[in-house]
């Protein structure tokens, strides 16, 4: 059951993570142009999906519904594939400064959003 949870799970995050990127890549290009071409999409998802799995994680939700929203929609929303082939990009093109903002943005921020998620959550 928890194994049918998660695939239909990552069905939805995966598609949240598709219109995201495509609504990011249209609109939000002035910022990628301002911040030597940083990929704001996926940093605002993987951020985000720490969050929430940081808030989900905290709110001791039970296991059909961690297994559902937690490893199921955040495992198909947060990307760290793409993260890492976007780092190696910057890397390519020396672009060493984004590289270093990108790089510390995701893992130190993704890490401090987690634990601000896991204690708004473990308030209720």
């Amino acid at each position: 059951m928890n194994l049918l949870l998660a695939g239909i799970g990552a069905m939805i995050g995966a598609s949240l993570r598709y219109g995201i990127t495509n609504y990011g890549k249209k609109h939000w290009e002035k910022f990628k142009q301002k911040y030597n071409n940083l990929p704001f999409p996926t940093l605002f998802i993987n951020l985000s999906g720490a969050f929430l799995l940081g808030l989900i994680f905290g709110i001791g939700s039970n296991v059909f519904f961690y297994a559902l929203v937690g490893t199921g929609v955040m495992g198909g929303y947060t990307t760290f594939s793409t993260l890492n082939t976007e780092l190696l990009a910057l890397y390519r093109d020396k672009n060493y400064r984004a590289l270093l903002w990108y790089m510390l943005t995701s893992y130190l921020g993704g890490l401090i959003l987690v634990y601000v998620g896991f204690w708004i959550g473990s308030l209720y």
